[in-house]
């Protein structure tokens, strides 16, 4: 299956492919973040793929100098009982990745997660705002130079 998708992936949008790799028989491709509405909706579309199924979605901070942050999609078709991951990479000068809730309306929850944990913000997303943070909260927790004990006194904690 993973050859397949590697092949109709290169004839649909060959530049929307920035890289794959396979371990262990599940395949991740990392997808150009102007482009991964473009690649989830074929992969939605596509009759013989049918990855009708966003199970996950979420950011990962790899704390690098460049891309430091990834949005990784865990993608399931129901038909063919396949998996696939995708990965966009993000500069954190520029935390901006359009959003899929086009293509699977239940990014909207995972989208809004990622946005309020690690600052990323997915343009065009119907209700971006804070899912567990107050909303004048200034910090993204999940970050990895977040202070691992927290910012004293930057939330408002009731008192007992």
């Amino acid at each position: 299956m993973n050859e397949t998708i590697l092949e109709k992936l290169r004839r649909f949008a060959p530049e929307s492919i920035a890289g794959a790799e396979e371990f262990r028989g599940d395949l991740t491709l990392i997808v150009r973040k102007e482009d991964i509405v473009r690649v989830a909706t074929f992969l939605r579309d596509e009759g013989e793929l049918a990855f009708d199924l966003l199970k996950d979605l979420c950011g990962v901070d790899m704390m690098r100098p460049e891309a430091r942050y990834e949005v990784v999609y865990t993608l399931y078709s129901l038909r063919t009982k396949a998996y696939l991951r995708l990965k966009v990479r993000v500069e954190e000068e520029d935390l901006v990745v359009p959003t899929v809730t086009g293509v699977w309306a239940g990014a909207n929850w995972h989208e809004r997660e990622t946005y309020d944990m690690f600052g990323i913000t997915f343009s065009d997303h119907p209700d971006l705002r804070r899912l567990y943070m107050p909303d004048d909260f200034e910090h993204h927790p999940l970050r990895k130079d977040f202070p691992l004990m927290g910012i004293p006194d930057s939330l408002s904690l009731p008192r007992r």
